[in-house]
């Protein structure tokens, strides 16, 4: 049955369909630390590093928070400091 089947066109892969491919807008990232040289990255900082930890704890990568590679390296040294210290938690709060 399945050599009966016709390949299917337009998968998520190829973007086709009846209009062809379509273009999105994709806004370019930037890497908030090299445009704002007087931000600090620091561990006290709490506010600005829970920005760069997900809902579960985890660290957001560089691809979707756009920071450059220097600065995810400095921000990831950054967020074990303060979940050392205990001032972000290591994982999300388990509701039973």
């Amino acid at each position: 049955m399945a050599a009966m089947m016709r390949p299917r066109s337009g998968g998520p892969r190829e973007g086709g369909g009846p209009g062809g491919p379509r273009k999105r807008y994709v806004r370019k990232k930037f890497c908030r630390f090299c445009a704002e040289k007087e931000l600090q990255l620091e561990y006290k900082n709490v506010y600005m590093i829970k920005q760069f930890v997900s809902e579960r704890g985890k660290i957001v990568p560089r691809r979707i928070s756009g920071t450059c590679a220097t600065h995810q390296r400095k921000l990831t040294v950054e967020i074990k400091k303060a979940r050392a210290v205990a001032l972000i938690p290591f994982t999300a709060t388990q509701v039973r």
